[in-house]
């Protein structure tokens, strides 16, 4: 069977998941497969971009490393970043072919999406010397924290996924910075409430913790500002940079920072047209971030969200830079939208909203909202290449 059929038979999101069967299956395979110590990338807000920094500046250095991301925006394929690129179709597909004849049956039809997908860039990373790989969902229940870590990064946590992560800032923070490895370093603009928590968690498994900034040279900070400026980063930017690059030392790398590509990832606060931006942050925190970075514009929000979300709170955030909203509405198997609930919350907040028709030449426009939002909205309107 085809990596294409496979996984079509499997649902990308979840209700209730077994949180017992990874391991398992990871277990009954382990021996088979060629495993490195991982760098573990866990937060809320973050994750991609503080990844593929670090992905970028270990291959500055010429060593082979992987990125596993998630979630993709137009093809899986995107989950997958090796040696200066996104795997391809063929590549992805031998190790597929590879990991059916690993697995027992049982794993092959149990397994959910991403932890089959999990266990591809195992087999896919098999000659890197370096895995980079980030947390789906929290982290101390995540596939990805199956394998043996030789460092923790830890981006902002903030409020998302509260129907299985916890409804409150405490639980969150425990169940992601429980997954921290011996050491383990935070973002700079990490919420008082979880570093409490990862000080207490660190202290318990004898971990060195350190916030990113503490393993920087002044001079290393001025290199991470000029580069944000360079490629007119979002300067949200520069806190994952700084992690990513205290992670880099953290291994006993020195990378030069003259040496970085521009940063190759879609969605992060990206312009796409001469009057579109793009963001896929999709909660409250990635819309404080947005907030900061877009203060005294106005904006046309593109805009939906999924029932489970705090929408909310993302519009009463982002209020000050709205114009008005324009709700993208699309068919959605797995999950329920709030549309008619995002117009309530508009006209309570006072903000005109309409459904989207088409993109004004005179108008500026921000999409944001989840992978799967800009997914939709960028394929009808062909905005990305």
């Amino acid at each position: 069977m085809s990596l294409e059929t496979y996984l079509k038979n499997k649902p990308i999101f979840y209700k209730k998941i077994d949180y017992e069967r990874m391991p398992r299956a990871f277990n009954s395979i382990k021996d088979k497969i060629i495993l490195k110590p991982i760098i573990h990338i866990v937060g809320t807000n973050g994750k991609g971009s503080t990844g593929r920094f670090l992905t970028l500046l270990i291959e500055s250095l010429g060593l082979k490393v992987g990125h596993y991301t998630s979630p993709h925006i137009f093809k899986f394929n995107e989950r997958f970043y090796k040696n200066g690129d996104i795997v391809s179709g063929d590549e992805l597909n031998k190790a597929h072919d590879k990991l059916q004849n690993l697995l027992s049956d049982e794993f092959k039809n149990s397994l959910s999406y991403f932890e089959y997908a999990t266990l591809l860039a195992a087999i896919l990373f098999k000659d890197c010397d370096y895995w980079v790989f980030e947390a789906g969902m929290g982290a101390e229940f995540d596939a990805t924290n199956c394998f043996d870590k030789s460092l923790s990064l830890f981006t902002p946590i903030g409020l998302d996924h509260m129907e299985i992560l916890g409804n409150s800032i405490e639980k969150i923070s425990h169940t992601k910075l429980i997954s921290m490895a011996k050491t383990a370093i935070l973002n700079d603009d990490m919420n008082e409430i979880s570093v409490k928590i990862a000080k207490d968690i660190a202290l318990q498994k004898g971990s060195n913790l350190s916030f990113a900034s503490q393993n920087l040279t002044n001079l290393e900070k001025t290199e991470i500002k000029n580069y944000i400026k360079k490629y007119a980063l979002a300067n949200f930017q520069i806190s994952n940079l700084t992690l990513a690059l205290a992670g880099a030392k953290a291994l006993n790398l020195n990378p030069d920072l003259k040496n970085l590509k521009k940063l190759n990832l879609k969605g992060r606060l990206e312009r796409v047209d001469e009057n579109l931006l793009v963001d896929v942050g999709h909660n409250e925190l990635a819309a404080q971030n947005l907030l900061k970075e877009l203060k005294n514009q106005k904006f046309t929000l593109i805009y939906n969200a999924f029932l489970d979300k705090d929408y909310k709170n993302v519009l009463k955030t982002l209020k000050p830079i709205i114009k008005e909203v324009q709700i993208y509405d699309y068919k959605s198997s797995y999950r329920e939208l709030a549309t008619p609930y995002i117009k309530k919350t508009c006209d309570d907040l006072g903000i005109k909203c309409l459904d989207f028709q088409s993109l004004k030449k005179d108008e500026n426009y921000l999409l944001f909202g989840s992978f799967m939002l800009v997914e939709e909205f960028c394929e009808h309107l062909h905005k990305y290449n």
